[in-house]
């Protein structure tokens, strides 16, 4: 089965002062998490504000379909239950 990313929610993990969002592979569900500096480097708006969840969680709108690629060619190097996509994913 390939990955499908079926349900667009998201939501912001302080804990990991990230993004979290799921991904499906048949039947099999794979987190994902990406770093806020990695959504800061995209949005020079966050760079020079005050940075919020409802900030974060915009930028990952914004930026879904690239993010989505990232871990699509993350999973297709190893699968795994979950993934932190960092900043250095996105040259």
């Amino acid at each position: 089965m390939a990955l499908a990313f079926l349900n667009q929610s998201r939501s912001f993990d302080a804990a990991r002062n990230a993004v979290r969002f799921v991904g499906h592979d048949g039947m099999f569900q794979v987190l994902f998490f990406i770093e806020v500096d990695a959504l800061a480097k995209s949005d020079t708006t966050l760079q020079r504000t005050e940075p919020s969840e409802t900030r974060w969680l915009s930028a990952f709108d914004a930026l879904r379909n690239s993010i989505q690629d990232v871990a699509h060619k993350a999973y297709s190097y190893r699968r795994r239950a979950f993934y932190t996509l960092t900043a250095a994913d996105f040259r």
